[in-house]
C-alpha cells in the first residue's frame, strides 16, 4: 500500500469538474486493485520515475483508471477517471498475458 497520495489543488479540482472523481474514490481504487500495474511507455508521457496506471473498482464499483507516478513511496496522482471501452480491453489483455 502507498505512504502517501499527493494530488495537487489544480488536479483535484479537475478531478472533481470534468471527471466527477473524488479523492477518497482514487484511494478505494488503490485498496481494491487486485489487477497489475502497467508503464505508459508511450513518449509524450515518459517521466522518471516511469508514469504507471492501473484500472480497479471504487467501493461502490465504479471503474476508474488510476495514472500515477511513484517516487520513493509516494504516490503522484496525474489523473483517474472512468476508463473507455479500448482502455479496459487494454488493461484485461495485458493482465490476462494477451490470452483474451
Amino acid at each position: 500500500m502507498m505512504k502517501q497520495l499527493v494530488i495537487s489543488p489544480r488536479l483535484a479540482e479537475k478531478l472533481i469538474k470534468k471527471h466527477r472523481v473524488r479523492r477518497v474514490e482514487v484511494e478505494e481504487c488503490f485498496y481494491n486493485r487486485t489487477g497489475i500495474v502497467l508503464e505508459d511507455t508511450r513518449a509524450e508521457h515518459q517521466t522518471e520515475p516511469p508514469t504507471v496506471w492501473f484500472i480497479a473498482p471504487t467501493h461502490q464499483n465504479r471503474l476508474l483508471k488510476i495514472v500515477y507516478v511513484l517516487n520513493d513511496g509516494v504516490v503522484y496522482l496525474k489523473t483517474a477517471f472512468e476508463p473507455n471501452p479500448r482502455e479496459k480491453l487494454l488493461y484485461l489483455r495485458m493482465a490476462l498475458g494477451d490470452h483474451l
